[in-house]
């Protein structure tokens, strides 16, 4: 390992090749959250909806409101708790606002907010904190147990946010500490990775800014615009795409404590959202609503709906049809990783409907849209060699939104950066426009690959096929070990309520949608759909999990 020529690389992953470079406007988050605070005082930035709640609670909070609350507990940082610029702060917290609050508190005083997830282990929780060196937590009580997973080394105190709020209720109304530059680290997010030890994503607070400046340019994010968030808090899409960017387009946003398929659209409708962000699994869920009929035939709400942003995991080409189809909201597909601040390309919001259908299925897999301001985006091949149009290699990324590392992890540094560019580790290709403009495909993990026989196949495609099968609500293509082929593939396959697929009627149809080398062998039915609270398969984990089920299949050689 040479970490002076793994620094290198992390340098030249910062750069851009051509167009302009971003050089915001303030010298200091506190700076920034003061002008807009100031500049639109009066208007509506968030509001919280307690989906939870027998009785639905709402909070609404005013740019002047929040910048005051964020201001008085960014006092009580410094001061009562004595924290100092850089120092971090574990928030095991949940969707609420007194979440966003927090973060913002932490950005205004120079600290490094570190989201727990309270869904994770009481010992994933405790690495994160030990790993990132959290002085201090705060937790909300009601929905974390402080012993389950904050008995940490090096960990001061813990604080349930109630209390931490109260205190700082006599702390000035403006923030009084000093500022820390835009390079400070911000904030810690740890990948949710299905195994190992999950990495720490180190992004400082002008990733932050960089990436809500091209999110709010490229879909039209303006003051009078509201967003809805109602992905976890404690990744970068809930944070970044529906907190930040309203906050720096001076616009609206509605938090939602969880997301409901029954108040899905009344919410939309009440409070007039304009976008929300998704995962392919919450259009999933509103289409199964629709088909059993939780909804009237034109619910609340869809007339309001703009677009959707749909991101972090993998959009199958029918399941985007069947949303337009049904509903006629277009879908504004993209891609982006927490090392790169949030998103990274989206298709372009101007597109014709016949255009944006056509990037969405006649590829046989949704494009991903076009690369954002302040980046750059390429795939390569193993060499770092540009892959020809069509040709499939590595999704790459280098600019002004790249993490500044994995924080304590030299080795992972040293795999992800080498060629000037931040490697993904996805899989995925690009077709031009007739313009020229770079449309960009993912076509799943690198490491997901099922390679059988020497030939690398693309789980997403056999996904694809399964879903569309009338009686499956879920499919998801994995590997199992085999004598013959070294890898071959199996179905897990989760069917609609009411369905009984048997294993024959899967492989038939699978047999008039797929060639013999990427045909599932086996089909295994389950109930449990196997993703991340951040929309991503757990295929690896998956597989482990049914390898003693699938290993009578070990020694046999499937045929046509």
């Amino acid at each position: 390992m040479n970490e002076n020529r793994t620094k290198i690389e992390i340098e030249r992953a910062h750069e851009l090749s051509g167009g302009p470079t971003f050089y915001p406007s303030w010298a200091s988050f506190a700076e920034f959250f003061k002008d807009r605070c100031e500049s639109s005082r009066d208007e509506l930035f968030l509001v919280y909806q307690d989906t939870d709640a027998d009785e639905f609670g709402r909070r609404a909070w005013t740019y002047g409101d929040f910048g005051e609350a964020v201001s008085k507990l960014a006092n009580h940082l410094t001061t009562e708790l004595d924290l100092k610029a850089g120092d971090r702060v574990a928030t095991a917290m949940a969707n609420v606002d007194s979440t966003v609050i927090a973060y913002f508190a932490c950005w205004v005083a120079g600290l490094c907010a570190v989201p727990v997830s309270v869904a994770e282990s009481a010992e994933r929780q405790r690495f994160i904190i030990e790993n990132s060196g959290a002085k201090v937590a705060l937790a909300i009580p009601e929905r974390y147990d402080p012993t389950a997973g904050l008995g940490a080394d090096g960990l001061e105190r813990v604080i349930t946010i109630d209390d931490a709020l109260a205190a700082s209720a006599s702390r000035p109304a403006t923030y009084q500490g000093p500022s820390a530059p835009l390079d400070t680290d911000a904030f810690i997010v740890y990948t949710s990775g299905t195994t190992g030890a999950p990495k720490g994503v180190l992004l400082p607070a002008f990733n932050l800014i960089c990436d809500a400046d091209a999110i709010a340019k490229w879909d039209g994010i303006s003051p009078g615009f509201t967003t809805m968030c109602v992905l976890p808090l404690h990744h970068v899409n809930g944070t970044i795409v529906t907190h930040v960017t309203p906050f720096y387009a001076g616009a609206t946003n509605v938090l939602i404590s969880r997301f409901r398929s029954d108040r899905f659209w009344p919410i939309v409708a009440e409070e007039s959202v304009d976008a929300v962000s998704v995962v392919p699994t919450i259009l999933e869920f509103l289409l199964e609503a629709d088909r059993s009929g939780e909804y009237p035939a034109d619910p609340a709400g869809v007339e309001q709906l703009q677009f959707v942003v749909c991101g972090a995991g993998p959009l199958l080409v029918e399941t985007a049809m069947a949303w337009e189809t049904r509903f006629g909201i277009p879908i504004i597909h993209g891609y982006g990783l927490s090392e790169t601040t949030c998103y990274n390309c989206h298709l372009p919001l101007d597109l014709a409907d016949d255009e944006r259908r056509h990037w969405l299925v006649d590829y046989g897999f949704p494009s991903i849209g076009c690369a954002l301001s302040h980046q750059e985006m390429a795939i390569l091949g193993p060499d770092g060699s540009e892959a020809a149009e069509g040709e499939r290699g590595e999704i790459c990324i280098r600019g002004q939104v790249v993490m500044k590392e994995y924080y304590k992890r030299p080795d992972a540094n040293e795999e992800a950066f080498t060629h000037g560019w931040f490697h993904s580790g996805d899989e995925g290709f690009y077709h031009l426009d007739s313009d020229g403009q770079k449309f960009f495909f993912i076509t799943g993990r690198l490491k997901e690959l099922i390679i059988r026989g020497g030939v690398n196949l693309s789980p997403l495609e056999i996904d694809e096929a399964l879903k569309s099968h009338p009686k499956v609500a879920f499919g998801m293509a994995i590997p199992f070990a085999n004598k013959w082929y070294g890898e071959e593939v199996a179905a897990y396959v989760v069917p609609r309520d009411g369905e009984e697929p048997t294993d024959a009627e899967i492989l038939e149809h699978c047999r008039t949608h797929l060639d013999l080398k990427s045909r599932p062998k086996v089909v295994v039915f389950g109930t449990e759909v196997p993703y991340t609270t951040t929309g991503k398969p757990k295929r690896i984990a998956l597989a482990q999990k049914l390898a003693d089920d699938l290993s009578p299949y070990r020694e046999t050689q499937f045929k046509e």
